[in-house]
């Protein structure tokens, strides 16, 4: 801890703190830094409006918690600022629009072809707070990477990170969207950011018109109960069968909102070797995937946020992805291999991917 002659008193000495703190971000990998007011503001009604629409589907979590996702200082009381950072992670090199061509081949969404972020950026951010802490002693700091209820892009909006797009993505006109973000919140009075005001989207609806399953009610309003994002992570049980065909190979996760959009052709590729693709998953057939074992998947995504979904609803998703695939030989031998799974859900979904290669 500091002395207190060493604490900052004037205000120059807290802008001196903040180029500092961008500074030490940048040396813990965080590609940009803003500091905000604990406020959302008219985010909060929209995710309230969001939840009474009822567009969450099974995630009943989002409506947990009463205001304290959308009220920083109903989470965390004496909440003075919140420090949002960026990490960029799309991986390099990659051809994501390449391999959603591939029909045999798995679609994994960019954000999990590498080691979880959340231990990563977790321990970056504890890293900033305690040299925050180390220069400006005598306040409080926690730290959140997707581990609590905070409107992370609304907060990240309102400290100058970028804007929110028609698909719901922060976007950053030098960035595009591909990053993950966390947050501090402390109780430290530090100098705040002037809000990203300027929406870049224009008349664009790129990211609405090419959704696969057209789950984009209107601008800023995603139906998740029709995203591919829910259906392959979210959702526990049987995916609609409306909608299994037009999910082409995507098995975990879907990007195609992001890809469309004009503003990716300023992502940044990641530095991070964590997030570099790890067995394959940027380039491997959905047959080979199909026939991990359990012990298999387990070993495979240690420290993957594909976990998530569990075996079965790994498998559930490939056999989908299969059912959309050329009638080849690995294809359909695959899925013959599976007929009989156990698992109700995995063999229903199988089922019904023969069935697409008139089997």
């Amino acid at each position: 801890m500091s002395a207190a002659s060493d604490q900052p008193s004037t205000t120059e000495d807290f802008s001196d703190l903040v180029t500092r703190i961008r500074g030490w971000a940048r040396e813990l990998g965080f590609a940009d830094l803003g500091i905000t007011l604990p406020d959302t503001g008219e985010h909060g009604q929209h995710l309230q409006d969001w939840l009474a629409e009822g567009y969450h589907g099974e995630m009943e979590y989002m409506g947990y918690h009463g205001d304290k996702r959308y009220t920083p200082r109903s989470l965390v009381p004496g909440t003075a600022r919140v420090i949002s950072v960026r990490m960029d992670y799309l991986p390099s090199p990659d051809s994501p629009k390449e391999a959603l061509t591939n029909r045999e081949g798995a679609y994994v969404t960019r954000y999990a072809l590498g080691r979880d972020y959340h231990k990563l950026i977790r321990k970056r951010l504890a890293t900033l707070a305690n040299r925050i802490d180390e220069a400006l002693s005598g306040y409080e700091y926690r730290a959140f990477v997707d581990s609590a209820p905070v409107l992370e892009r609304a907060l990240a909006q309102r400290a100058g990170l970028g804007w929110i797009g028609k698909n719901n993505m922060l976007i950053h006109p030098k960035a595009g969207s591909f990053f993950f973000l966390g947050e501090i919140f402390t109780s430290a009075p530090l100098p705040v950011d002037a809000p990203f005001e300027t929406d870049h989207c224009g008349s664009c609806t790129a990211c609405l018109d090419l959704c696969p399953t057209d789950a984009f009610v209107g601008p800023h309003q995603l139906d998740a109960r029709r995203c591919i994002s829910y259906l392959t992570i979210e959702l526990r049980g049987s995916i609609p069968e409306e909608l299994r065909p037009l999910m082409g190979n995507r098995v975990f996760g879907c990007d195609d909102c992001q890809l469309v959009c004009p503003w990716q052709k300023f992502s940044k590729p990641t530095g991070e070797d964590d997030f570099q693709p790890r067995h394959g998953l940027d380039n491997s057939s959905l047959a080979e995937l199909f026939l991990w074992t359990e012990e298999q998947f387990l070993k495979r995504t240690e420290g993957s946020a594909i976990r998530r979904t569990g075996y079965s609803g790994w498998l559930r998703n490939l056999a989908v992805g299969l059912g959309n695939a050329p009638s080849t030989i690995p294809v359909i031998e695959a899925l013959k291999q599976r007929a009989d799974h156990p698992d109700d859900m995995v063999r229903e979904h199988v089922q019904w991917a023969l069935k697409q290669h008139g089997l």
